[in-house]
């Protein structure tokens, strides 16, 4: 079936954080959440599910265990079974249970910044100690591009640095890393004996025929150190549904991150299983159809930075569907985010929250109408215009 994307639902009154928090008058595209409705099959297995009225204790899904291993067979050859699969209510849990699984009190932990603010977050909340690799920068007019910097990320790696949290495809950057650099990249976590976490949400987010690759799907001796975590929840607008899973196919890992969690983290409730289920399995017309909308949207976004807001810097991103503006050379008194706020109405997420590599830079969400991105386009370009 076809899907309108172009469809504004109001989000006012239905309990939307994204929507509510910065008040009336406010244009939010910060949160990483869509304005999109789920998939039909979504909607109608939630509406069935609610039907038979009883909603007691839930237990592990077999039946979304055997779609996920299908899934990762059938879209990176990735072989693993049901008994590597661990069920998580979100990823930022999943963060902080594996930063407090892998190593001991005062351990650090190594990260690519800029990066998504969980991940600066979770080492600290599970008193481990942050290392911090810079991603390299690279500026062509008003294009940025990152890529890592190999040897500042082997520079941070220090004697007690036990873990690493990657963010595949990245947010807020949207890089979706090639088989050389997710191989230079483990091949310097196993010289040094580092536990590798993936962060993999937005793996299905690829925008122009963009492929996307598990770092745990390079080898065997690579899965063996890898926690890869995924959920629905980006890619069909589940968040609100708690529902994410990591795999872990090293058996004493995955019982360590088993115990950390254990009488702390709650199960998935009964309708985020329902929820994934039919995402996973029946929707792939609507994530195709997605893809291509947010690959107009990226492409329509980065042409109207050129041609309207000469003074911001872009990413283009690879997958995602979330903007990064360098705002530093646009004559901003103090803080971006602050302005666009205040000046445009435009709630952006402040780049600083992303580390001290963002300072300067504002994040952008894409993931909505047209009409509404043109919207907040063009309020920004007016309130710098106006300064």
């Amino acid at each position: 079936m076809g899907y309108n994307f172009d469809e504004l639902v109001e989000r006012r009154g239905s309990d939307s954080g994204k929507w509510h928090y910065f008040g009336e008058g406010v244009l939010p595209m910060w949160v990483a959440d869509m304005d999109f409705r789920s998939p039909a099959p979504v909607m109608k297995a939630l509406q069935e599910r609610i039907e038979h009225g009883v909603f007691g204790y839930g237990q592990d899904s077999p039946q979304l265990k055997a779609i996920i291993c299908a899934r990762m067979q059938d879209l990176y050859h990735w072989t693993i079974t049901p008994s590597d699969i661990v069920f998580l209510p979100g990823l930022v849990c999943g963060l902080n249970v594996v930063s407090r699984a892998i190593g001991e009190r005062g351990d650090g932990v190594l990260v690519n910044t800029p990066v998504y603010p969980p991940f600066l977050s979770a080492p600290v909340n599970q008193e481990r100690v942050l290392h911090e690799a810079a991603l390299h920068c690279q500026v062509t007019g008003q294009e940025i591009h990152y890529t890592l910097d190999y040897d500042a990320f082997s520079a941070a790696i220090q004697p007690n640095t036990k873990l690493f949290l990657l963010c595949n495809p990245h947010n807020p950057v949207g890089r979706a890393y090639t088989r050389e650099e997710l191989t230079r990249m483990a091949d310097i976590c196993q010289r040094h004996n580092l536990v590798i976490c993936s962060d993999e949400i937005h793996s299905d987010l690829l925008l122009a025929g963009k492929q996307h690759i598990p770092i745990a799907a390079l080898d065997a001796e690579v899965a063996q150190r890898t926690i890869t975590l995924l959920a629905p929840s980006k890619t069909y607008n589940l968040p609100g549904l708690g529902c994410s899973m990591a795999i872990i196919q090293n058996a004493a890992l995955r019982q360590q991150v088993q115990k950390t969690a254990s009488g702390i983290v709650p199960h998935v409730n009964v309708l985020g299983f329902v929820a994934a289920i039919a995402a996973y399995g029946e929707s792939q017309d609507w994530l195709d159809q997605l893809r291509t909308y947010l690959t107009a949207n990226r492409d329509f976004l980065v042409s109207y930075v050129k041609e309207n807001l000469p003074f911001l810097r872009t990413t283009i991103p690879e997958a995602t569907y979330l903007a990064w503006f360098d705002c530093r050379e646009a004559g901003i008194e103090g803080n971006a985010q602050k302005f666009f706020l205040e000046k445009a109405k435009v709630a952006l997420n402040d780049g600083a929250a992303f580390g001290e590599e963002g300072k300067g830079f504002v994040r952008l969400n894409f993931g909505c109408t047209r009409a509404t991105l043109t919207q907040g386009l063009e309020q920004m370009a007016a309130a710098l215009k106006a300064k």
